[in-house]
């Protein structure tokens, strides 16, 4: 750290992405990306008549690709705002509605975005315990009196909870926004985003970066009331108007043309998620329910620590969390059957090693 640094952001601890190491290639199943490539469509759009008016600045109120979720999601254009990934939908989110009187709520497991953002705009956090097998139980944040963070499903667990849950802890908390945050919800679980015409407090963040391919587009978009839109565009606007580039808004209309292609994907990711648990429970392995496009799962034989290492040094990488209740696990993205074979033959070298 610099003597330059502002001195409110000095212990700022920041968020640690998913290892991308360069020195081999790896099976890359830590970063939750689809296994799959864009569809045709997409692939097809971004074309050299689009790269040739890259000198020409993207429309800011990104009104074609609005106008094209609005239809998918069956809400008005008023009620989509659009941002570069899901990350810096849930950053306008923090700022636009919590500050030091509206404090912030949300699982003590879950995405590490949260609580960086609690700390980076000084936002008080109530971190709420996650139930035995990491369950998140609705009645925990029934009347909480503050804004509350959800992931559905939640991460690293890829638990989801039922949309009657989401609306019983919207109608006990009717003064505060609650952000659903649903980036991998078209992997088997249900959106609450049928909710928005009845509760002005919902927010639902999602993503084009897992179930449509396009994790290094960066875009992601929220659906919600007039108002909370209104709010979360007057903050881009004072910011950078101009955060989603012309090929991504291209990519994405193309996207939305393409969705018997992404559900597709999206079936055969919940395929080989449901063979995978299947192997690696013949293995010796206990997996937590999963309704997203990773799962979260440990073995008795071998800490979470020791089976990253020997996978990394094997070619195969997963995600793991040196912390007291996450060190037994690991999480690993669900890829295609290929790559869940390399991860399944590894495993079952390592545990014949002893």
């Amino acid at each position: 750290m610099s003597r330059y640094m502002s001195a409110r952001f000095a212990s700022l601890e920041a968020y640690v992405p998913g290892e991308q190491p360069q020195d081999k290639k790896y099976v890359k199943l830590n970063t939750n990306e689809s296994p799959f490539p864009p569809s045709p469509q997409v692939i097809a759009a971004v074309n050299r008549e689009q790269v040739g008016r890259l000198n020409l600045y993207p429309d800011p109120e990104c009104r074609r690709l609005c106008s094209k979720l609005a239809a998918c999601y069956q809400v008005k254009e008023e009620n989509v705002f659009l941002a570069n990934g899901s990350d810096d939908v849930l950053n306008f989110a923090f700022m636009a509605f919590c500050d030091s009187a509206r404090p912030v709520a949300f699982p003590d497991i879950s995405y590490g975005f949260y609580p960086v953002y609690a700390r980076l705009h000084n936002i008080p956090a109530r971190e709420i315990p996650l139930r035995e097998g990491f369950v998140l139980a609705a009645e925990d944040y029934c009347g909480l009196g503050c804004n509350i963070v959800l992931a559905n499903p939640n991460a690293p667990s890829g638990r989801a909870i039922p949309v009657e849950d989401v609306e019983k802890i919207l109608r006990t908390n009717p003064d505060h926004v609650v952000v659903v945050d649903e980036a991998y919800v078209d992997f088997g679980a249900e959106s609450c985003r049928r909710l928005i015409d009845t509760y002005d407090n919902l927010l639902v963040c999602m993503t084009f970066s897992k179930s449509r391919s396009m994790a290094g587009g960066r875009l992601g978009f929220a659906l919600g009331s007039r108002e909370l839109i209104e709010d979360l565009n007057k903050l881009k606007f004072s910011t950078n108007p101009y955060s989603i580039n012309r090929l991504t808004m291209v990519a994405a209309e193309a996207a939305l043309d393409s969705q018997d292609y992404y559900l597709q994907n999206c079936r055969t990711i919940a395929e080989n998620r449901s063979y995978t648990v299947e192997k690696l429970a013949r293995l010796g392995f206990t997996t937590i329910p999963s309704q997203a496009n990773f799962i979260f799962t440990r073995c008795s034989k071998l800490s979470g620590g020791t089976l990253y290492q020997k996978l990394k040094e094997r070619g195969v990488l997963v995600r793991y969390w040196n912390k007291p209740a996450l060190k037994d696990y690991v999480r690993v993205t669900i890829g295609s059957k290929e790559q869940m074979d390399v991860l399944l033959n590894q495993v079952q070298a390592i545990l014949e090693e002893g």
